[in-house]
């Protein structure tokens, strides 16, 4: 029996469809697959496992070099769409790896970076040339890891070795200047530097 001084409600039949949890029964899901699908990406995409997915914490450069990196991943109205999880070449089976600050392997095709040229690793003149040619190699692996970036072509698509050229950048900047600037290279077609 009810409190005398409650108040008396009209009695209302629940609803057959839908009713009050309707609304949280179908948000919470929703809200579920977005969390996943926004988490790791769509099925299939770039960083879903099992693929050449980016680094989720690649190696740092630990040197006198600055280690600061263009953006992490793609910011809002970017274009960049390549991505892939690079390692230092090693052996003949070469798909995506870093031989050295101006060439890389990506999905199994050998890329020239276009627009720097860094101290050579194979065959280097001096000391000092095969140890700044081991930084810019390991630079150049910790800027592809850092996130999306994008391959452009130049005025000519190989060069006379079969490479692919093209330049390498992220947000528009190119990861080649950031060599540059941090003197692990020099501009394609500038002034020729000594390393040794």
């Amino acid at each position: 029996m009810p409190h005398p001084s409650a108040p008396v409600l009209p009695f209302r039949r629940p609803r057959k469809s839908g009713g009050a949890g309707t609304p949280l029964l179908v948000a919470l899901p929703l809200a579920a697959f977005a969390l996943v699908f926004f988490w790791d990406g769509p099925p299939g995409a770039i960083g879903a496992a099992g693929d050449d997915s980016p680094a989720r914490s690649g190696p740092a450069y630990s040197g006198s070099v600055p280690s600061a990196v263009p953006s992490a991943g793609p910011s809002a109205g970017t274009t960049d769409r390549e991505a892939a999880r690079f390692d230092i070449c090693t052996g003949r089976g070469r798909v995506t790896c870093v031989v050295d600050g101006d060439t890389i392997w990506y999905r199994g095709e050998k890329i020239r970076i276009a627009d720097i040229d860094t101290p050579e690793v194979s065959r280097p003149e001096c000391p000092r040339e095969a140890e700044l040619g081991a930084i810019a190699t390991q630079r150049m692996l910790a800027l592809l890891n850092a996130g999306a970036f994008s391959l452009k072509p130049v005025d000519r698509d190989r060069d006379r070795y079969g490479r692919l050229l093209r330049t390498v950048t992220r947000d528009g900047a190119s990861l080649g200047a950031v060599l540059v600037d941090e003197g692990l290279a020099e501009e394609w077609g500038g002034a020729r530097l000594e390393w040794c």
